[in-house]
């Protein structure tokens, strides 16, 4: 179990994070950890969980199911409009449960691929799934306690994790989990009654929802307003000694990073997701390669990047992105956060080497295969893509 563990120091980890009597963490020996998850599935069912959030069950089309660790979040590819748009969602089932895949989607204003899920996703249709990516799971992050702390469609990690738990029949009284999650109104809650149930069910386990008001018909009585350090420490009064996992809306992540410095988490102990990212997920726009005036000497302007299969080529200056370097070329690349988080621009290095500053969008065997994310990556000399 040690080799699992931060280093001697750390906290005994909790039998929440590993398979019962075998020491081996959850989603590990599920499947074998090369079996594919970048494939076709297949939509088996859509299921209504609040006014705006739906579960989307999917079947994948390869043999042997897959493998993943509670926490991590795949890409989602949609043809909308004829344009292939991609977003990055966690995955809300279990490993425990490998041939079905679930994402429970939340409808965001203005999101093309939440809006095309909610309003033309159909049994049958087929979608495109990459991944899995991720360290945000309590695999990743083991302690004899821990605070599960959410907001919006932020507690799709959660649901993963009990899940997984509730599975493997883990969730006795030597755990010790605090979740707590934020909501607009009690209609807001996602999967409500499920966790309501986990809960009573588990003693280790301690549920809390904080509502910011009343939803029609439905009366709120629990704890009220938005989270600060009073309402945390009523509810998870050594939230200090937990190892705090985070997921939500940026604004949540703002006001979460403050709450849990003023109650003392040391800054080791707290772990974020997010998939709101700055220009909801626009690639950054790149300048034009300065050309001289007539009579001053012609200097190199930068690498040159050349798109194999596109047969043309750019000279990208110092500090431009591959990905900013194709627009430049004219070379459309997929592409969604923009900040080497969700893998949905990877491309193929023929020749030459990149200066890569990715966020978990890659795994290690496929910058072994010559992989890499040309929204995080700038050409360290000349460069082909495959592209």
């Amino acid at each position: 179990m040690s080799q699992y563990a931060h280093d001697q120091l750390a906290p005994t980890p909790s039998p929440l994070w590993l398979v019962p009597g075998t020491g081996v963490p959850l989603g590990e020996g599920v499947l074998p950890p090369e079996a594919p998850m970048d494939q076709e599935m297949v939509c088996r069912r859509v299921l209504p969980v609040t006014h705006d959030v739906v579960t989307v069950v999917l079947q994948p089309t390869y043999a042997g199911g897959v493998a993943f660790l509670p926490g991590q979040y795949v890409t989602l590819g949609v043809d909308v409009e004829g344009r292939r748009v991609e977003r990055c969602y966690t995955v809300s089932s279990p490993p425990t449960r490998p041939h079905l895949l679930t994402l429970t989607i939340k409808r965001v204003p203005g999101g093309e691929v939440s809006s095309w899920v909610h309003d033309h996703l159909r049994v049958g249709d087929r979608v495109q799934v990459s991944g899995p990516v991720g360290g945000f799971s309590v695999v990743e992050h083991p302690a004899a306690k821990h605070l599960l702390l959410s907001a919006g469609s932020g507690i799709t990690p959660t649901l993963s994790t009990l899940r997984t738990a509730v599975d493997l029949g883990d969730l006795g009284h030597a755990v010790d989990v605090a979740v707590v999650h934020c909501a607009r109104t009690p209609a807001d809650l996602v999967c409500r009654t499920e966790l309501e149930a986990v809960a009573a069910d588990h003693p280790g386990i301690t549920l809390d929802w904080v509502c910011e008001d009343d939803a029609p018909e439905q009366p709120w009585s629990g704890p009220r307003g938005r989270l600060t350090p009073e309402v945390l420490a009523a509810l998870v009064p050594d939230a200090a000694d937990r190892e705090v996992l985070t997921c939500g809306p940026p604004g949540f992540m703002a006001a979460a990073r403050e709450v849990l410095s003023a109650l003392g988490v040391p800054p080791e102990r707290c772990h974020e997701e997010s998939f709101v990212l700055g220009t909801q997920g626009a690639p950054p726009t790149p300048s034009a390669p300065q050309v001289p005036a007539e009579g001053d000497a012609v200097l190199p302007v930068g690498p040159t990047v050349r798109f194999g299969r596109s047969d043309c080529e750019v000279s990208c200056p110092p500090g431009t992105t591959v990905l900013a370097a194709a627009e430049l070329a004219g070379v459309s690349l997929p592409s969604s956060c923009a900040e080497g988080l969700c893998g949905s621009c990877k491309q193929t290095l023929l020749s030459g080497s990149v200066e890569m500053n990715h966020q978990g969008g890659i795994r290690p065997r496929e910058i072994a295969d010559n992989k890499f994310l040309p929204c995080c990556s700038t050409p360290d000399g000349d460069i082909v893509v495959d592209a």
